[in-house]
């Protein structure tokens, strides 16, 4: 293990500077006490004091190859060392090596990429070339999702985090989801919303067809709830697709990579979009970076056209360089493989803390993409914190999260749903280490459920 040596003033002063002259994402400002971090490795970092901190959120659920792997920092070094950048439209070996192992380890007939700073950018380019393909305006977002920060993505969000940013841009529709646990049609059987196609079927009818251009969802919901859909639901969405001339665009910035025990989650139910969209877990966040990745139709068809996107960093060679390793390291270790073995482990432990807390309403998960859903009451379903909660209804929440980082986990928990999603190295015992803690903080849980 790789350490450094513990300087608390060197801690406090980068907190003192940070406070400062950093603006934080999502934060107040005058509220944040940000923690230090003075390194990391594999599944754990550690501040200033020495501290160590079992990484259970894979940072933004994007280290998923684990901290400073040695493979991916020697790809950045030897990168650097030879060429540190060149502009997009020159040609670099490390650029076209990425864009063709994509071609290979994604499903189905999906071809060409276009290189992007990060996922909402992905997802930008995503939208403008659906609507160049099919010369239609209209876009169906789902509520429960977060697409990114940047205009066009903020707005096909739609969770809370949308509303400062409205009014967006225009023709965004939304679509409910299917979250069983809570579903907004009380999920009768059939239930028009869980199986997909009725509700999506209903929306179009409003809409018409003729002027949507693309369906875009997260395959498993990220941060609003891990949420897994029932089978069949991806498989009768991009029915309906076909059926309409509806470009199908899975954002998968999150959920790909191995994240769900497959290269991709959409490869769960054999489905393969007309475009994919990919960051995070490309090259586990080492030097930004994202791709829109295209099916070969939309490839031939874009061929003999202006295609009218780019960005000064798109394809970036250090970038590309720690995806090219990254993608050797998955094939070569086996990281994929470990990810599926783990979440079978999970599959069959975490019922077990169902079975002892109250508090938990459901678990679902695939792979190292898991969610406990917390609940004052499991015949109400009353969330542990309200919808949006902030303030002093979030208070359950904030002594959750401090009670774990006392006890060295570092977890991701976004208002009732505590996710578990550490890198894909994690070995089974650094998964023992994580739950008995988690064990812990759901007894806190407890204290709030009847």
């Amino acid at each position: 293990m790789v350490t450094v040596s513990a300087d608390p003033k060197v801690g406090q002063q980068v907190v003192a500077d940070d406070k400062q002259y950093v603006l934080h994402s999502w934060s107040v400002q005058n509220a944040l006490s940000p923690l230090a971090v003075a390194g990391a490795e594999g599944c754990y970092f550690w501040d200033y004091e020495g501290k160590r901190y079992l990484d259970f959120a894979s940072q933004l659920i994007n280290v998923s190859i684990g901290h400073q792997h040695p493979k991916v920092v020697a790809a950045i070094k030897e990168q650097a060392d030879r060429l540190c950048t060149i502009g997009p439209p020159i040609a670099n070996d490390k650029r076209s090596e990425l864009a063709r192992l994509l071609a290979e380890v994604t499903p189905g007939n999906l071809a060409m990429s276009f290189f992007t700073n990060g996922g909402a950018e992905a997802n930008e380019n995503a939208i403008k070339v659906a609507r160049w393909y099919t010369g239609r305006h209209k876009v169906i977002a789902r509520y429960r999702s977060y697409h990114g920060a940047t205009a066009g993505a903020m707005t096909l969000t739609g969770d809370p985090r949308r509303w400062p940013a409205e009014p967006g841009i225009p023709g965004v529709v939304r679509l409910l989801d299917p979250y069983t646990y809570r579903c907004p049609a009380g999920h009768p059987d059939p239930c028009p919303v869980c199986t997909g196609a009725p509700h999506l079927e209903e929306i179009l009818q409003y809409e018409s067809p003729d002027t949507v251009a693309a369906v875009i969802l997260e395959t498993v919901t990220g941060t609003n709830g891990i949420i897994v859909p029932p089978d069949g639901y991806l498989q009768s969405i991009r029915e309906v697709c076909d059926r309409h001339g509806i470009v199908l665009i899975c954002d998968e910035v999150m959920a790909g990579f191995g994240r769900t025990g497959r290269w991709f989650a959409c490869e769960h139910w054999d489905v393969v979009p007309d475009i994919l969209t990919v960051a995070k877990g490309i090259n586990s966040g080492y030097v930004p970076l994202g791709a829109m990745v295209i099916s070969q139709p939309i490839a031939e068809w874009v061929g003999d056209k202006l295609f009218s996107g780019g960005l000064t960093y798109s394809g970036h060679p250090l970038a590309c360089a720690a995806g090219v390793a990254s993608i050797e390291a998955f094939r070569e270790e086996g990281i994929v493989e470990n990810a599926a073995a783990m979440g079978d482990y999970l599959a069959q432990e975490l019922p077990r803390l169902v079975e002892r807390h109250p508090s938990v309403g459901e678990v679902r998960g695939l792979g190292l993409f898991w969610g406990l859903e917390l609940v004052r009451s499991r015949e109400t379903r009353e969330p542990l914190v309200p919808f949006n909660a902030s303030g002093e209804a979030a208070a359950p929440i904030a002594r959750i999260t401090k009670a774990a980082m006392e006890q060295g986990l570092y977890p991701f928990i976004h208002w009732n749903v505590l996710a578990i999603a550490p890198p894909l190295t994690i070995t089974r015992e650094e998964l023992d280490e994580g739950l008995a803690v988690i064990d812990e903080l759901l007894a806190i849980a407890d204290g709030y459920a009847s």
